[in-house]
């Protein structure tokens, strides 16, 4: 593996897409019809360069427990394959570079959310929050979510109904996303050393909060649709994953045995890339290009 991919990997680039999946309707949406390429070039990039500087930033503080989970262990830092003064330096250069980009690109609030939204995950989440309490990943989740608000205000310099809308729907599918592949790593972990829901409330009240999670989901999906800013085809689509969504739920809470976390985790993240889609796809019957 060259350098460069090492360096790549501290971002964590398989959490990108899901980003840039939430950002690009936003931006459509804001706009009322399809921006330009080199808009949505411009400000994605923008987007993707915070959010890697955010888990670059997250990796670096979180090197020595990331040796203690197997799913971790092999990443640059535990593994030795990237000195630490060079991920911090690596963190702090994308945020520069990601929040100047959305600065002159789209003015000082897109990259104001953008920075805020950085600090909020390493200091409020990573440092402060995730070594404390289980319920450190439905506060962290607004850093998650954020995608939708940048676009939105890179647009019209303000976040109107549709960035708060989509970043609603992500900020409420994180915590049923996340509790799943909580209970199917939970010893990795419990020898981390971080605190788990399950380790408070037990495995299966955690699996009942998952399906309450999806519940609260399913109505939050259909804002969109209740405020005009999207139509019937995306209401058809956004309802039927929610039903596959808590179907799967509901049989890991209820046949535990019939099921895996493991499982819902790979749903959860086919749940919202379709959403996601189905959004494009209808933004794209209504909106001419």
């Amino acid at each position: 593996m060259t350098a460069a991919l090492r360096y790549a990997a501290l971002t964590k680039p398989r959490l990108l897409p899901l980003v840039l999946f939430s950002g690009l309707p936003a931006l459509t949406i804001a706009a009322g019809e399809w921006p330009s390429a080199a808009t949505v070039g411009i400000v994605l990039l923008g987007i993707s360069l915070a959010a890697g500087a955010a888990n670059a930033l997250n990796s670096y503080l979180e090197r020595d427990l990331d040796a203690r989970m197997e799913r971790t262990r092999l990443r640059p830092l535990p593994a030795g394959r990237i000195t630490a003064p060079g991920a911090l330096v690596f963190g702090l250069s994308l945020s520069g570079l990601g929040t100047g980009l959305l600065w002159w690109a789209s003015g000082p609030l897109a990259a104001g959310i953008a920075l805020a939204a950085i600090l909020f995950y390493v200091f409020v989440y990573t440092l402060w929050l995730k070594p404390r309490t289980p319920f450190a990943v439905v506060v962290g989740g607004v850093s998650g979510a954020i995608a939708p608000l940048i676009a939105d205000a890179a647009i019209d310099g303000a976040v109107g109904a549709g960035g708060w809308t989509l970043f609603a729907i992500v900020f409420v599918w994180q915590p049923p996303h996340f509790y799943a592949i909580a209970l199917d790593r939970r010893s990795e972990y419990a020898s981390a050393g971080f605190p788990m829901l399950h380790d408070r409330i037990g495995e299966d009240a955690t699996r009942r909060r998952i399906v309450l999670w999806i519940l609260a989901l399913l109505p939050v999906t259909g804002l969109p649709l209740a405020l005009g800013i999207l139509g019937a085809p995306y209401g058809l689509a956004a309802g039927g994953l929610g039903a596959w969504f808590l179907v799967e739920a509901l049989r890991l809470w209820r046949r535990p045995a019939d099921s895996s976390p493991r499982r819902l985790f790979r749903v959860s993240l086919i749940y919202l890339v379709a959403v996601f889609a189905a959004m494009i796809a209808d933004l794209a019957w209504r909106v001419s290009p």
